[in-house]
């Protein structure tokens, strides 16, 4: 789950910092969920699925389809 965050971020050449102000939170915090340091919360994982525009069973490592 922790590399799919990083390379959908990736792919839209965002940085950590970008991604965390969306998420109303500081960059190191999200630097762990994509080091897998801390586990997603749920409402995180809900938030990232609807900003990436896929499922939560994707960024879960569930299905392989976006």
């Amino acid at each position: 789950m922790y590399g799919r965050i990083r390379d959908l971020r990736e792919d839209r050449e965002l940085t950590q910092k970008q991604v965390a102000e969306f998420l109303g939170m500081s960059q190191t915090g999200y630097s762990k969920y994509e080091t897998g340091e801390n586990d997603i919360p749920t409402a995180v994982l809900l938030k990232l699925a609807d900003f990436y525009e896929t499922t939560t069973d994707y960024l879960l490592g569930r299905i392989d389809k976006k």
